[in-house]
């Protein structure tokens, strides 16, 4: 089976998420999806079947099990359509848990539009003291939308965090914590993605997280264009905009590697 890794949300190699890419001949069983993506040990593992009608089914596995959505991998499932596997598309859909997906080439970059998830604020009073003890820092608001969205006051406070794993585990809320602040100099706002549960210490760019996100800050900053930067060690930029029925995310992607797996 085919199989290429890419740096997605990446102005260079080793930024960004790396993600791995599956070109399926025909459909795996989803346990051997999930034992590649163990084997593979990235974020995500993305699996690419070609339909019919010329669209692709397209899974997201992490090593510890399957997710409904994903960014990093879905933009790098259409860089390896664009890139390898049919050159002379601009566009592609992709069938997922999460509806059909569409990524378009733009102006140098990536589009997918994806779903708009307007979080909902959680009091964060029971939450304060045990977020402090597992972040390192201190919230300043708590919003909901099946991920926790934790709201610090500064930026350097994103970069500072110190996470405690085991205890990011034992919050009653969220399958995933994202923790964000405004921007600065050129950033409209930043962020960091942790998933312990999901077998992801921290995510290094998270594009499905800004589904969240970007409803969330275009609230605040009353704009509905925004230059994001995700703060992990490997770090991100994303280019996103909030339309009526979708966000926008927009990023470059950079390969690394491609090969061909084994398999029984």
């Amino acid at each position: 089976m085919r199989y290429f890794v890419v740096d997605a949300f990446a102005d260079a190699l080793f930024q960004g998420n790396p993600a791995g890419v599956c070109v399926q001949e025909a459909a795996l069983p989803a346990g051997l999806m999930q034992r590649i993506a163990a084997e593979n040990n990235l974020s995500e593992t993305a699996f690419l079947l070609r339909r019919e009608d010329g669209d692709y089914d397209l899974r997201w596995f992490t090593p510890l099990e399957e997710i409904d959505l994903c960014g990093h991998a879905t933009l790098g499932s259409a860089f390896v359509v664009f890139t390898y596997l049919e050159p002379e598309r601009g566009s592609v859909m992709f069938h997922t848990q999460s509806g059909v997906l569409g990524v378009t080439r733009r102006e140098g970059l990536l589009e997918m539009a994806f779903p708009v998830r307007r979080p909902e604020r959680v009091p964060l009073e029971p939450l304060a003291p045990l977020l402090t003890e597992a972040l390192g820092v201190n919230p300043v608001e708590t919003w909901l939308y099946r991920d926790l969205l934790v709201l610090v006051d500064s930026r350097r406070d994103v970069e500072r965090l110190t996470p405690d794993i085991g205890q990011m585990r034992a919050l009653p809320v969220g399958k995933a914590v994202v923790v964000t602040a405004r921007g600065e100099a050129g950033e409209d706002f930043v962020s960091r993605f942790f998933a312990p549960e999901m077998g992801i210490p921290e995510d290094p760019v998270t594009g499905s997280s800004h589904s969240m996100l970007v409803p969330f800050w275009a609230d605040r900053l009353g704009k509905a264009s925004f230059t994001a930067r995700q703060l992990s060690r490997r770090g991100g930029t994303l280019y996103c905009e909030l339309r009526e029925d979708a966000v926008l995310i927009r990023g470059r992607v950079v390969p690394y590697l491609r090969g061909e797996m084994l398999l029984p």
